[in-house]
């Protein structure tokens, strides 16, 4: 299994940014992926998560109304758009996969079995 986020770069408050994360070695279409970020000093969160099965997706409320989650299944990529960015939303932003993740009652970085490496995402004032 391979996850590989990219897009994360340097914005200017209520700019955007769209990342992507790129999957391998696992069957997509049947499979939940999830984006989650961590703040330095602080845990890690879910934001939103999509499954890629009946194209169900959760929003965490902090996604609600400037995140967008995106499945390409003929790519095998799971995008996230991000709006109106606030200094808030600086953090490594990670992609994670899992057979029987995005239940529906929320996300939780313990329902993710595979994980990318992360993408930076800075947000100055």
């Amino acid at each position: 299994v391979q996850l590989v986020e990219s897009g994360g770069g340097s914005v200017q408050a209520g700019g955007s940014l769209r990342l992507s994360c790129a999957a391998s070695g696992f069957p997509f279409d049947d499979w939940a992926i999830g984006w989650f970020r961590q703040a330095p000093g602080k845990a890690r969160e879910g934001l939103v998560c999509i499954r890629n099965s009946d194209g169900g997706t959760w929003y965490e409320d902090r996604a609600k109304g400037r995140l967008t989650i995106h499945s390409d299944k003929a790519k095998n990529t799971v995008y996230l758009q991000m709006n109106s960015l606030e200094p808030e939303d600086t953090a490594v932003y990670y992609c994670a996969a899992d057979r029987l993740g995005c239940s529906g009652y929320g996300i939780s970085i313990y329902e993710f079995d595979k994980w990318g490496q992360g993408t930076q995402v800075t947000v100055a004032s």
